[in-house]
């Protein structure tokens, strides 16, 4: 078991900062996803981990020793990339063995190991074929073999998914759950993917511009965002975002309607004393319709659009400068007029609130 630290690392490029310092435990045996947008710096943390990168600053331990300055044979990582990374000249039994090879293992021992993690993965009546003779899930499950076959400290995963269609990515991507849970190997899985990242990890780890902006369980991240680029870049469709005006008396005014916040939020917004606050709320926890619902917050817009997705629809809705987006069944979407003047009726219950000014959660601001 191998746990993984790091602490105030930075990485530049140049002018270019990359991550910025970054401190992150990772639990041994656990899967730790680090999500985010094209060029937030995921890839590069995965790489400084690796001991491909070395930091402009901070150090890296695995167990509490210092391997800041090991390659990644001195590290015993296991690395699986976007592309396989497969040698087209050798068979699927000489990629797997290659890593061993190199250690100069006896063949007799390499011959077992091969025949091992291949058994393990599926992969054994695979072993006679060219990387060209393959599926995209078999080579796949070829690149994981080699990573694995060295008994790796750490696995690390670079959107090992990202070139396998959709239907296949769902399918493998239960493997590598299945997979990393048997082992019980410490994991470290990169993608932008944000509902693979939901579906796999012991932990998310959210990462913008370098630098880290939430961690937590998928439920964490999912139902409680820590501010407004976390919320509105988790979920399909993501968060919505209305701005509401706060009143005199503290109730918080959105297009006509009202809405009475928790005495905790209210406490909040009195103190930081902001005139206006920022409401998000799942597309699943709002029901649009013609009339408001008894007990909804029910700001009012125009019907945008209705795209039926087979038992839901995604109805959008203009509210002020925001688009609204709503899931719900698509019999009763399919009759609400496109252009009308509809209520977004939201469960007030699973509003979270946040600072216009640093776009935090209020729950994670101090009192």
């Amino acid at each position: 078991m191998v746990s993984i630290r790091l602490d105030k690392v930075t990485k530049r490029f140049g002018k270019v900062v990359a991550v910025n310092n970054v401190s992150l435990e990772i639990e041994d045996g656990k899967l730790y996803v680090l999500l985010g947008p094209s060029g937030g710096g995921k890839t590069t943390t995965l790489y400084l981990i690796a001991g491909i990168y070395k930091p402009t600053s901070g150090r890296i331990y695995f167990n509490e020793k210092d391997v800041t300055d090991l390659t990644p044979a001195e590290r015993n990582v296991g690395l699986v990339f976007q592309n396989y990374a497969l040698y087209p000249h050798m068979k699927v039994y000489d990629n797997i063995a290659f890593p061993l090879r190199l250690r100069k293992e006896p063949k007799s021992k390499i011959d077992s190991k091969v025949h091992e993690v291949a058994k393990f993965l599926r992969i054994e009546n695979l072993l006679d074929r060219y990387p060209h003779q393959l599926s995209g899930g078999q080579q796949q499950r070829v690149a994981l073999a080699r990573a694995l076959v060295k008994e790796p400290s750490v696995l690390l995963l670079d959107e090992p998914l990202s070139n396998l269609d959709a239907l296949l990515r769902v399918y493998i991507r239960a493997e590598l759950k299945r997979m990393q849970q048997d082992l019980g190997i410490t994991s470290v899985y990169v993608t932008h993917d944000q509902s693979e990242a939901l579906a796999i990890a012991d932990k998310i780890v959210v990462i913008n511009k370098g630098i880290i902006q939430q961690e937590g369980t998928p439920e964490q991240i999912y139902e409680n965002p820590r501010n407004v680029f976390v919320a509105t870049f988790i979920g399909n469709p993501p968060m919505n975002i209305v701005k509401g005006t706060v009143l005199e008396d503290g109730t918080i005014e959105t297009t006509g309607s009202r809405l009475t916040p928790p005495p905790a939020v209210l406490e909040k917004i009195k103190r930081l004393k902001l005139k206006n606050i920022l409401m998000a709320f799942r597309p699943e926890n709002a029901v649009v319709s013609e009339h408001p619902m008894e007990g909804r917050f029910s700001p009012m817009g125009d019907l945008f659009e209705v795209e039926p997705l087979g038992r839901d629809a995604v109805v959008t809705v203009t509210v002020g400068e925001f688009v609204i987006k709503v899931v719900m069944p698509t019999r009763e979407a399919m009759q609400l007029r496109i252009g009308s003047k509809v209520h977004v009726n939201i469960d007030p219950s699973t509003i979270k609130y946040f600072d216009p000014n640093t776009e935090l959660n209020l729950e994670y601001i101090e009192a």
